[in-house]
């Protein structure tokens, strides 16, 4: 598409991708306008301003928004917010940043998407790439957004981690590598409770793609399995799976990490530097991504024995007199919760709560039994988690603020015990996003 000074675009919300979308739209001769219902951070502000960017904030301005040519919204406004509406029914194409930025760029595209996974895959890819030379950018849900270092890089390999709610609004965007970790429940709020409509939504991560792309995907996934059978996908298939099968190419056997194609590839699987099973399938799909990417087997498994872990994932948050505490802020739904706790090797002050997000809790029940000697309910409404957890005979406390939290935790622990932050929500009721939750806990930990 040519773009011509009279074409308009209007961006809604002004947060990273957003910024990142004007300011390419901007080069690119547009004639830009950005929209935010709430306030817009200084940084940004300044980011827009330097550029000229015209902008407002605390509302939208239908007269301003509903003469674009090209709508970019921002992922985190959900399609029944009032203004989209409008947008839709004026007939104005919406489009994700990711979607627009991929017009502007010829780099490869290496594109990861899951339920759980997803932020340490990514990565992990990318420091597999980074350390073995490439020229490479971070983007997507992670790092800065793929629209402005398109505007200001020239990359010749993105590693982008996908949303389903970034994959909703991309069209004719095509991934090179595209990696499908796994489909659990999630984000079900979003999707009229409709399972399917998310799994749709994920398994767009593949359209596009040629004969000449590949997909890395989880074979053991009974999602993922039942969704091939209706796709007639063009791309070269590789499957993994945590045990030696007939058709994964990836797997570990006899304590041994092993990729066989496109080249093979084997090292002892306690080298890797990510420990617990949900990494094993985060270090197969990122060296079998890095494989075919062209990377060389040392520097694979260079990447592999380097990689320092990722930011609220499973964080080690400090020892006090005894008592270990585990930062795992990001684990947003009840299966990254399972993750956590079926890694955790000492009994266990699990701590759960914030915004629900449809969630079905007797998924960890099994190891919530096993594993915990008592819960925190983090969060302005718990009544769903009582109801799930009273008659397990835990000690359970109610909580508002994070500070109050780790005490309760504390005086519950143990010397030898672990106290998990891995509260199956969104951290929205009580807290900015999830790293503020995570910033937070581990502020507290600090001062005990």
């Amino acid at each position: 598409m040519s773009a011509d000074h009279q074409k308009r675009i209007v961006i809604l919300g002004a947060a990273e991708s957003g910024v990142g979308a004007a300011v390419l739209a901007q080069k690119k001769g547009f004639d830009v306008f950005v929209s935010d219902m709430g306030t817009i951070k200084e940084k940004y502000k300044k980011e827009l301003d330097a550029y000229g960017i015209p902008w407002e904030e605390g509302g939208h301005t239908e007269s301003l928004i509903l003469n674009a040519d090209e709508i970019i919204k921002s992922p985190g406004i959900p399609d029944k917010a009032p203004m989209v509406q409008q947008v839709k029914a004026a007939g104005i194409h919406i489009i994700s940043e990711i979607e627009f930025a991929g017009r502007y760029t010829n780099a490869k595209m290496i594109c990861i998407t899951g339920s759980n996974g997803k932020t340490t895959t990514t990565s992990l890819i990318y420091h597999i790439l980074k350390q073995a030379g490439y020229n490479v950018g971070l983007a997507g849900n992670i790092g800065r957004s793929l629209a402005l270092q398109v505007a200001e890089e020239n990359f010749d390999y993105y590693v982008i981690e996908l949303s389903s709610f970034q994959l909703d609004n991309m069209y004719d965007f095509k991934a090179d590598i595209a990696v499908l970790m796994n489909i659990t429940p999630d984000h079900l709020d979003r999707y009229d409770f409709e399972m399917q409509n998310y799994v749709d939504s994920k398994m767009r991560i593949t359209q596009n793609q040629t004969a000449d792309d590949a997909f890395v995907f989880w074979n053991d996934d009974p999602v993922v399995r039942k969704e091939l059978e209706k796709y007639n996908l063009k791309a070269k298939l590789y499957p993994f799976s945590e045990f030696h099968e007939t058709d994964a190419i990836a797997y570990i056997e006899e304590r041994e990490y092993k990729i066989e194609s496109p080249t093979p590839f084997n090292m002892e699987q306690e080298e890797l530097a990510l420990t617990g099973k949900h990494n094993l399938y985060n270090s197969l799909a990122a060296g079998i991504t890095a494989d075919i990417a062209g990377v060389s087997n040392e520097q694979i498994r260079k990447g592999l024995m380097s990689f320092a872990g990722v930011e609220h994932r499973l964080e080690k948050a400090g020892r006090v007199r005894g008592v270990d505490f585990v930062n795992d802020s990001k684990a947003t739904n009840v299966d990254a919760c399972w993750y956590a706790l079926e890694s955790m090797k000492q009994p266990t002050v699990l701590i759960l709560g914030g915004l629900d997000k449809g969630n079905d809790y007797s998924h960890i029940f099994d190891l919530v039994r096993e594993k915990c000697i008592g819960l925190v309910f983090l969060g302005v409404d718990n009544s769903k988690l009582h109801a799930a957890f009273d008659s397990f005979g835990l000690p359970i406390v109610d909580v508002l603020n994070m500070k109050d939290c780790v005490d309760a935790c504390f005086r519950m622990a143990h010397p030898g015990a672990c106290v998990l932050l891995s509260p199956c929500c969104a951290s929205f009721d009580l807290f900015k996003n999830m790293e503020d939750r995570g910033d937070q806990f581990k502020a507290c930990v600090a001062a005990l």
